[in-house]
């Protein structure tokens, strides 16, 4: 059985907010293009085709996540042995930091 990666509701919801703010100000096929270039990221991950640093560079709760550069963005995310979780994907000028204490503090729910 192969891995797979997947997105959790909170991963779907900024990759929509992605593409809508990308569409607002660069055009469909700019974000189309973009979407192919996050998800493509997240296969290269599930692969390990990437190296990923632990968010417990950030909070001390937080080593079973890691996080990636992807474009403008991160993707924070956790491996499993049967598949990949992409927790959320954040700006990169975004405060990793409080967003990762955030995601630590949920413990991942929705995932």
């Amino acid at each position: 059985m192969s891995r797979s990666f997947r997105l959790t509701r909170r991963a779907e919801a900024s990759l929509v907010e992605i593409a809508r703010w990308t569409i607002e100000n660069f055009g469909l096929r700019q974000a189309e293009l973009y979407e192919v270039e996050l998800l493509s990221r997240c296969e290269a991950i599930l692969t390990g085709r990437v190296h990923s640093r632990s968010c417990a560079v950030f909070v001390d709760d937080a080593e079973d996540l890691r996080f990636v550069r992807a474009g403008e963005h991160f993707l924070v995310f956790l491996e499993r042995p049967e598949e990949l979780i992409i927790v959320d994907i954040l700006h990169s000028r975004s405060d990793l930091p409080r967003h990762v204490a955030a995601l630590t503090a949920l413990k991942t729910n929705d995932a």
